[in-house]
């Protein structure tokens, strides 16, 4: 509360937008049912455009600066947070493959789509990207790399500048249009008979992922005991319960960065060197994905069995190997992470429009719990790092 009104965060819009639109799509007629498709194929196509906008403002700056850093550590750490990325989401992969098929049929999703009444919009405005979502990835890294061998000149600067136009055209343009985008989707769903059939197969999904997170964390910290030295503990569940004040703040404030400060704490109490904790902590709240890439590798692969959209291994495999970079520097903003893989999701998985608005819902949906998963793991991916590199103390941090 601020001034004496009551400020509501993303998630609760968003929970508002779906009530609403559900229960709006029941009585509204037809015209007014329109307007709110009209705006939908508006912003869509504004979201399409910016699409490759924000890989170039996240991707590029994020190689400047890793790749202006030489140090051992940094190389070390940036190269277990990717390998960590990358190994959730082929557990959530493997995770789908096993369960999916036998909790979401296609069948239910076919009949109602075949049933289903099309409202078009009243106009359409075609907003064409400036280029292709490979393009940017392609960009993004030619930038970043030239930048990263110039430092502090104009490019790097440019790039870092270019991060900061991006992360405010997200936080005041499309994070607060997105819970009537989210609206308009569910009222259309509703009003075309679809609705009932998405809601089943995504209250089913959200279970299996938080299930998934608790799995990821315990092996995670099973891991990282093995690494335990200097009076840190190997027992893996101790030093989880050590990081649980870190995992319930993250889940207030849904941003990895605004949750730094409690994280490094948890990781210095675990046992991590003080100079290693504060140089692992921040850069792992940036660059260590695994809790999201985990949720969208599931919400992707339950969208993809529910609409009966072909995929395999191999396509997913490079989803996800594209992913870890892509969601890198996400945005300290709510649903950051998913904003960064829609290009990804519509490029390589085949998602059309409506697809990634039903993604970005069941992903705000679980985003604090993919937030609170990333900066808990930060502390498993602390204390592998402290394995190899306390011995040489401040100076190797100093030298990074």
């Amino acid at each position: 509360m601020k001034n004496g009104k009551i400020r509501l965060g993303l998630l609760p819009k968003i929970v508002i937008a779906i009530a609403l639109g559900i229960g709006c799509g029941y009585f509204m007629p037809v015209w007014g049912t329109r307007v709110f498709v009209t705006f939908n194929q508006i912003f869509s196509e504004f979201l399409g455009f910016c699409i490759p906008l924000i890989i170039i403002g996240f991707v590029a700056p994020a190689i400047a600066d890793i790749g202006g850093k030489a140090g051992k550590m940094l190389v070390a750490t940036a190269l277990l947070a990717y390998v960590a990325t990358l190994c959730a989401g082929m557990l959530s992969y493997a995770t789908g493959q096993l369960f999916f098929p036998g909790m979401i049929s296609s069948d239910a999703y076919v009949e109602a789509e075949a049933g289903a009444v099309e409202i078009a919009p009243y106009f359409k405005v075609g907003i064409p990207p400036l280029m292709s979502v490979m393009t940017a990835l392609v960009t993004a890294f030619i930038l970043g790399l030239g930048a990263s061998r110039m430092p502090m000149g104009v490019i790097r600067k440019g790039c870092s500048e270019f991060r900061d136009i991006v992360d405010m055209i997200i936080r005041r343009a499309i994070i607060p249009l997105l819970p009537i985008y989210i609206f308009g989707i569910f009222l259309n769903m509703t009003a075309a008979g679809e609705v009932g059939v998405v809601l089943s197969a995504f209250l089913k999904i959200i279970l299996v992922i938080f299930g998934l997170h608790v799995f990821l964390l315990v092996a995670q910290y099973a891991i990282a005991s093995l690494f335990a030295r200097d009076g840190i503990s190997r027992n893996p569940l101790r030093l989880l319960w050590t990081m649980m004040p870190a995992y319930f703040t993250a889940l207030g404030t849904q941003s990895s960065a605004a949750t730094i400060p409690v994280t490094l704490e948890r990781t210095i109490k675990m046992g991590v060197n003080k100079d290693i904790a504060g140089f692992t902590v921040p850069l792992c709240a940036t660059i260590h994905m695994s809790g999201s890439c985990l949720k969208l590798v599931a919400c992707a692969m339950a969208l993809m069995l529910l609409k009966g959209m072909p995929y395999d291994f191999g396509m997913f495999m490079g989803f996800v190997a594209m992913l870890g970079i892509t969601i890198v520097a996400a945005p300290g903003v709510p649903g950051g992470a998913v904003m960064a893989s829609l290009g990804l999701l519509t490029s390589i998985l085949g998602f059309t429009e409506a697809d990634n608005a039903l993604m970005i819902a069941l992903y705000i949906a679980m985003d604090s719990f993919g937030t609170a998963c990333n900066v808990t793991g930060d502390g498993a991916l602390s204390i592998i790092i402290n394995r190899f590199f306390s011995g040489e103390g401040k100076e190797t941090v100093k030298e990074v």
